[in-house]
């Protein structure tokens, strides 16, 4: 089992590599999106970065477009 198969639905709570996975985004697309502050939602858990599932849900229903036209 790897680190990312023990992913339970009673985890909400992702780090950046499970974050980008769920995303089908790479970890270092991810992190420059967050550096650049268009990413997802974040949290700080101490040092850590976590992602809660309903934050990229949210993010995810906001990015959605219809046309190549549309503002980004």
């Amino acid at each position: 089992m790897t680190r990312t198969d023990d992913k339970e639905p009673d985890k909400p709570f992702l780090n950046t590599v499970e974050a980008a996975a769920w995303l089908r985004l790479t970890k270092n697309t991810l992190e420059k999106m967050r550096v650049q502050g268009r990413g997802p939602t974040y949290r700080k858990h101490g040092r850590y970065v976590r992602y809660h599932i309903e934050d990229l849900v949210e993010w995810s229903h906001a990015s959605k477009r219809r046309s190549t036209s549309d503002a980004d």
